[in-house]
């Protein structure tokens, strides 16, 4: 049995890479409407092939290796983007699930400061919303320093008491944030 050269195989395989190609990519097209990605899995379809048969010889059977190659590739393609779209829409549910429950949070905060004492609401939004120093606040609301301190300690104790637990929790680490 005659070897072929190595130059009649790639030929053979550049006349069937021209034959089919175009073919291919219309059908890998049709299965998942994305002419980037079915040139891409065409072009894999003939990697595959000339690394399994480089000699061309029984082209109706070569077509129909080329087809199924293609066809399950592109079956692939699509099962793995059904992944990516359930991952994509699961990481959006559970986003807008957090804005939710963040935004009912906050109202619950805001509504637990406007009931503090006058005294006590500004002295907190002054230090912890923005985030003057003990002197500062007394300076500007012409008090002293340690009724800043005492207002400070009551309006944490009062929405502690006024907060859930967890709701308590978050007001803390949302005013650690800023001096972190």
């Amino acid at each position: 049995m005659a070897t072929q050269r190595p130059e009649q195989s790639h030929h053979q395989l550049k006349s069937l890479f021209d034959l089919l190609y175009l073919r291919l990519c219309r059908f890998a097209d049709e299965i998942i409407a994305d002419s980037a990605a079915a040139e891409d899995i065409v072009q894999e379809a003939f990697i595959k092939f000339w690394q399994k048969n480089p000699d061309v010889k029984d082209l109706p059977a070569i077509k129909t290796f080329l087809y199924v190659l293609v066809k399950n590739a592109c079956l692939n393609h699509l099962k793995h983007q059904k992944v990516v779209q359930k991952f994509a829409q699961t990481q959006t549910q559970e986003a807008e699930e957090a804005a939710v429950l963040k935004a009912e949070v906050w109202g619950e905060i805001h509504r637990a400061i406007a009931s503090l004492p006058e005294g006590c609401r500004n002295v907190f939004k002054l230090s912890y919303f923005e985030g003057l120093k003990n002197q500062e606040i007394a300076d500007e609301l012409n008090i002293s320093i340690n009724t800043v301190k005492t207002q400070k300690a009551r309006a944490l104790e009062l929405l502690k008491l006024r907060l859930k637990p967890e709701t308590f929790l978050a007001l803390c680490l949302l005013v650690s944030e800023k001096y972190f």
